[in-house]
């Protein structure tokens, strides 16, 4: 850990924070009776506090998004040369950065076009429902305007993305929200809705035709999923699941939308997430690991088919997408992601997270043969969840005091995990793992076996 900050000002910098800081989802009752955690370093895997004592963070920065790991120079020299170069420009004119960026990520997008380009993964989502209503005006009269969402997936912090959040807990207090947003079932097999099936992936999906065919095919405009949900439990869709959805968005000409916010830029083996399936999405979204948090930007991305109804028609002068997003002409933004994305290439980062992916599913399936209290492990890539349950037989939930108890014993054994809390009610039960693309089988294994010890605490096993 860099020592150059000194103890007192260490000290100062705790006050400020305790005194003027708002934490994002943080109960600041907790900080009377402690200091806030400040993060003051990070290299590779590992964040150093304020006290010095290192963490091995197996959640890539608290939430999913420090994709090739800390302290990446290249990154940081790339921003600042493009900042004294030229950091900002209205998006109504181009950029080198961006334009560089933007044929970069087409490239790993067959099928896809055209990058526009946002501050956030809650922005980009807006930008696709705008379009939406907006193509239901311009071809469908404004009757094809509604938006299907599905149970426990999450798209953003907004109203309009809440609208579309099948996560009651963390929707609870915001509402009214706004209309046109229907919910769909969930995918998790594990906590299957549809009796005893042959085929849940099937039925799942034919639970989206249900939806449809109540709301009426002529008034839903868009079908809008994560291709792994990721907050909700890491819900990995099952078999035959995605080819049924695909079939039921060309029936009823359905826009799919994807938001790869979680999944995208590696974090499941692929470039993103969608492409593990063989989907051929309308949309897709991304924000997290586009440029691992070295700098703010976000991408909504759509095909040519989706730009070519946005081109004016001579006798109309509103015939376009009439959108700004301030910050989406920030330079920095995409000078950050042209060199994260040569760093997934060069190190073999797709490679690596897939191998490691492998490691962890196979320690967590270890961990689960010791420890009742695992009732199913999913994952994709170097992202898994262990559902944790009071019995294995009813499958009943951890308690989720139970659940946060074990992040943080894991927390004070030096390792950051994660669980899904106050998002589902009566389900907040899920560790949740999304390591750096760069972790290393001993990382991997120091995460597990921390889990491992801390099950055996909580739990008794």
């Amino acid at each position: 850990m860099n020592t150059q900050i000194t103890k007192n000002d260490l000290t100062h910098i705790v006050e400020a924070d305790r005194a003027h800081l708002w934490h994002h989802l943080l109960q600041h009752k907790s900080l009377e009776s402690t200091d806030p955690r400040i993060i003051v370093e990070g290299k590779g895997m590992r964040v150093w506090d304020q006290h010095g004592k290192e963490h091995l963070d197996g959640v890539s920065g608290g939430v999913w998004t420090v994709n090739v790991g800390y302290g990446r120079e290249r990154i940081a020299n790339a921003v600042r040369d493009q900042l004294v170069k030229m950091n900002y420009f209205a998006q109504s004119a181009g950029s080198i950065p961006g334009s560089i960026f933007a044929e970069k990520l087409i490239s790993k997008m067959p099928g896809m076009s055209r990058v526009y380009y946002v501050n956030s993964g809650s922005e980009a989502n807006e930008k696709v429902f705008k379009l939406v209503r907006q193509i239901s005006h311009k071809l469908h009269d404004g009757k094809k305007y509604k938006i299907l969402y599905r149970d426990r997936d999450y798209h953003g912090s907004t109203l309009a993305t809440m609208s579309a959040g099948g996560q009651n807990e963390r929707n609870a207090q915001y509402g009214p929200f706004a209309p046109g947003f229907v919910k769909v079932p969930h995918c998790l097999e594990y906590r299957g809705q549809f009796g005893d099936v042959t085929d849940y992936g099937v039925r799942a999906a034919n639970a989206i035709e249900e939806v449809i065919l109540r709301e009426g095919p002529d008034t839903v405009g868009a079908l809008c999923l994560e291709p792994v949900t990721a907050g909700g439990g890491v819900i990995t869709p099952p078999e035959g699941y995605w080819e049924r959805v695909q079939e039921i968005c060309a029936k009823y000409d359905i826009l799919l939308h994807i938001d790869e916010v979680v999944c995208g830029v590696g974090r499941t083996g692929k470039w993103f997430g969608y492409q593990q399936y063989g989907v051929k999405p309308d949309f897709v979204t991304m924000a997290k690991g586009v440029a691992s948090g070295y700098a703010a930007i976000a991408c909504m991305v759509t095909t040519e088919r989706v730009f070519d109804m946005f081109k004016a028609a001579p006798d109309d002068p509103m015939d376009y997408f009439r959108d700004i997003s301030t910050f989406g002409g920030c330079t920095a933004g995409p000078a950050a992601a042209i060199e994260n994305m040569a760093i997934i290439e060069e190190e073999g980062l797709l490679e690596n997270t897939t191998v490691m992916g492998e490691r962890v599913l196979e320690n967590l399936n270890a961990l689960a043969e010791k420890h009742a209290v695992i009732g199913q492990v999913r994952g994709k890539g170097l992202f898994a969840g262990a559902e944790l349950v009071a019995d294995r037989a009813t499958k009943e939930p951890a308690d989720e005091k139970l659940v946060q108890r074990v992040v943080a014993d894991c927390m004070q054994q030096g390792v950051i995990i994660g669980a899904t809390n106050r998002s589902l009610t009566g389900f907040n039960n899920t560790l949740c793992l999304s390591p750096a693309l760069i972790a290393t089988a001993d990382d991997i294994d120091a995460i597990t076996a921390a889990i491992d010890g801390a099950l055996g605490r909580v739990f008794g096993q």
